[in-house]
């Protein structure tokens, strides 16, 4: 489990292809402040992923072919800037809100406004993730635990500070730019129960069991 504060920015130095699979190597721009072992699990822009080799200050990640599919993974490679987060530990300060770490889909960068010292981001995405979404509510956009301030037919809208703008990769964000989306968890359960009736066939059928 992640909270959606980013820790760390890497930068990705290999991407070796073993068919569709692969294994990405990067470099984070600082070491973390507990050192990192093999197995840990790290979010890379979003995406949970498992330490699997460590050489010297970097990191290598072995990469499933759904994982390249279904984020915006398999579109980066030498040179790309992605967001870097340690899996939560028990008793660390969840600063932004629960993120599992598994993405839902990928959203496209529609506008980037400049709003006085601030940033306005525009993210097209797909229906089934909009009706996730609420006014104010949260979202994780490449692992980033931010707040919608806008919803639209097709879109969403995030406002972005400096310092999210110089700690993560947003600052590399342009139109037709791919992002990792991962909704609210709780949006999430509260759709499965109304899809089998708000709980009551739940209720009918433990009933019967008594």
């Amino acid at each position: 489990m992640f909270t959606g504060i980013i820790q760390r920015i890497g930068t990705i130095v290999d991407v070796k292809m073993h068919g569709a699979a692969g294994r990405i190597t990067l470099a984070p721009n600082r070491p973390f402040d507990a050192p990192v072992h093999l197995g840990d699990s790290i979010a890379v822009n979003g995406a949970c992923l498992t330490v699997a080799a460590i050489e010297g200050a970097n990191f290598c990640f072995d990469v499933l072919k759904e994982t390249f599919d279904k984020t915006n993974l398999g579109e980066k490679g030498q040179g790309s800037i992605v967001n870097l987060e340690r899996a939560l530990a028990l008793g660390d300060t969840l600063g932004g809100h629960i993120v599992t770490g598994h993405v839902d889909g990928v959203g496209t960068v529609r506008r980037v406004d400049r709003v006085d010292r601030d940033w306005k981001f525009e993210i097209n995405c797909a229906q089934n993730l909009l009706m996730l979404m609420v006014y104010k509510g949260s979202i994780a956009l490449d692992g980033i635990s931010l707040t919608v301030a806008e919803l639209k037919d097709d879109a969403f809208v995030v406002h972005i500070i400096p310092h999210t703008m110089e700690e993560t990769d947003m600052s590399e964000f342009k139109p037709g730019a791919k992002v990792n989306l991962e909704a609210d968890i709780l949006g999430k359960h509260v759709q499965r129960i109304l899809e089998f009736g708000g709980g009551q066939n739940y209720r009918i059928s433990f009933e019967n069991k008594q």
